[in-house]
């Protein structure tokens, strides 16, 4: 049955969507060379049910607005290959009375079902699912027929020996091809369980007898599984491959990277490999192409958030953000840079490694092998006429000069510093042996910031603190009165933990004239920071409490993460 696609514009219109909103669908999908069930995702305006209504209207076929993925038959799921699913947005579900259910996301993946009567010997059944529910049905349905990595260890722990020789392909979708080797399917599905568990990194730790995999989920560390000690050859060798790296090579450090897709998300695995005692020791971090990036959406307070846009704007000066690894520096670097930039600035990074590929900006990688380092790269940029540079971090005083001298010569200056605080990156300026005067000129300001778990909404349990915890805080009992406070608690939702995701508190500390004659006169970090909360700073431990008393997070972690002296 051929329906064309302005049929069923027609039919969206009669349904009384407007013709304005259609035209947008329709130019996305024209200019991406897309569906338009696709197109339906990526815009606004008309929803995927929408569709879905008016292709069963013209197909008389029905509706199913959701699909039970504990019903969907992995053996069929495994004999239909991801991209052929996707490319022609069909997914076969499972069989009913000698039919086989078969979602379509549009009326023109009719024309396949004659292949899958044949590929599967059954009489097939259409029905049509919208966009959103095939999309989520897909991801889900391939990634549970891709086996967890303990099934797949347990069938691999009789089949691989160690030393056992790896053909692998490393351009494959990696739920595509069910039928590797099973070490490969095990690599593949620690990944594959890391994505699904929203992991930033996977250790994989070789020991006397043993090796653990443990995945790093909201900044905390956790153990998945123990593979057998045979297996730590071929699962490093696995992970070598896929990333480019020297198998032959045991006794040295490497770095390399994995391209690949992952239940349709394109994601980069920086992975580095260090000699032990035992074997070689893994950490894969995990980096999602295409994320977006926005202040608005990282947690700022309204009046941080209004300052920090001001001085990003500004036409000269160096920002810095401070924090420990993992504190989420990069991405309100990347958000400030994404903010401003337009066609009429231009914006060079040096980083260490190029964590995500930003359009419109040019960004460069040290590489220690040539000198090419951050301050040596600092002085090229100035030669490429810049308007905004981003120093993946200042660590000595080559770097930090060169960054002073460049926002005295009319650049802006985005880095980073390891510092406990907003007030102490002065003195950690100075202890790289810029002038305190040229740190008074030309620091516009600091920004302090940690990433806290934030609790999971199914689990998190209302209590009343004691007096005891309230006095180990420094927290009166007037300051929680007239507001509900939770403890973390643990679910299915959130695997036990009883927190999902994070969010990022913050201390901004802006260079007033105050501050720059205490920044002269070499005063000590303390009495700067004391300066600043006289003037209006919230300090990181207080912005924390805040978000305790709105029900986003618990003492205990506004505790762990400010505990080196920030309160």
């Amino acid at each position: 049955m051929a329906i064309r696609r302005n049929r069923v514009s027609e039919t969206l219109l009669e349904m009384g969507v407007e013709a304005p909103v259609l035209q947008t669908v329709q130019r996305y999908a024209e200019k991406h060379e897309v569906p338009m069930r696709t197109a339906v995702l990526k815009t606004t305006g008309v929803a995927p049910a929408q569709m879905a209504a008016a292709m069963s209207r013209l197909s008389g076929l029905p509706v199913l607005n959701n699909v039970d993925v504990e019903r969907v038959d992995i053996g069929i799921i495994r004999a239909f290959p991801l991209t052929l699913a996707r490319g022609h947005g069909v997914l076969p579900l499972y069989v009913v009375d000698d039919e086989l259910i078969v979602g379509l996301g549009d009326i023109g993946a009719m024309n396949v079902l004659d292949d899958l009567r044949v590929l599967y010997g059954f009489a097939i059944r259409p029905v049509l699912l919208p966009a959103d529910v095939l999309e989520r049905a897909t991801n889900a349905a391939y990634d549970k027929a891709s086996k967890s990595a303990s099934a797949v260890l347990e069938e691999a722990d009789d089949v691989v020996e160690e030393g056992d020789d790896l053909l692998l392909d490393g351009d494959a979708e990696l739920l595509d091809d069910p039928n590797q080797a099973p070490i490969i399917r095990f690599v593949n599905a620690v990944i594959s369980q890391a994505i699904k568990e929203r992991a930033s990194d996977i250790h994989i730790e070789p020991y006397e007898k043993d090796l653990v995999v443990r995945y790093r989920v909201d900044g905390i560390l956790k153990e998945t599984i123990r593979p057998s000690h045979k297996f730590k050859h071929s699962i490093v060798a696995r992970i070598k491959i896929m990333s480019g790296l020297n198998i032959a090579e045991k006794r040295l450090p490497q770095d390399g990277r994995i391209r690949r897709k992952m239940g349709g998300r394109e994601i980069d695995f920086r992975v580095s490999t260090v000699p032990v005692r035992q074997g070689e020791r893994v950490v894969m971090r995990i980096l999602e192409k295409g994320q977006t990036f926005s202040l608005a959406g990282i947690g700022m307070s309204p009046t941080v958030l209004k300052t920090f846009r001001g001085l990003i704007r500004r036409p000269h000066g160096i920002l810095l953000v401070t924090g420990p690894t993992g504190s989420g520096k990069s991405t309100t670097l990347y958000s400030a840079i994404t903010e401003i930039n337009t066609p009429n600035k231009n914006i060079l990074t040096i980083e260490d490694p190029v964590e995500y590929e930003v359009q419109g900006i040019g960004q460069v990688q040290v590489n220690h092998k040539i000198n090419l380092t951050f301050g040596s790269a600092l002085r090229a940029f100035l030669r490429q006429d810049p308007d905004v540079i981003l120093v993946g971090e200042i660590r000595d005083t080559e770097t930090a000069n060169n960054a002073v001298q460049a926002s005295l010569t009319g650049h802006l200056v985005f880095s980073t510093l390891h510092t406990n605080d907003a007030a102490s990156a002065f003195a950690r300026m100075g202890d790289m042996d810029v002038e305190s005067f040229l740190v008074a000129d030309t620091l516009l300001g600091v920004m302090a910031q940690r990433l806290v778990r934030t609790l999971c909404l199914e689990c998190r349990q209302v209590y009343e603190p004691s007096d005891v915890e309230l006095k180990e805080l420094g927290i009166s009992r007037e300051k929680i009165a007239g507001h509900t406070v939770y403890r973390a608690r643990g679910c299915e939702a959130c695997n036990q933990r009883g927190y999902n995701g994070r969010t990022g508190i913050y201390e901004f500390l802006e260079t007033s004239e105050e501050i720059r004659k205490l920044v002269i006169a070499n005063a000590p970090s303390a009495q700067i920071k004391r300066s600043a909360v006289s003037n209006g700073m919230v300090t990181l431990f207080e912005m924390g409490v805040e978000e305790v008393l709105v029900g986003r997070t618990t003492f205990e972690e506004v505790k762990r993460v400010t505990s080196s002296g920030d309160e």
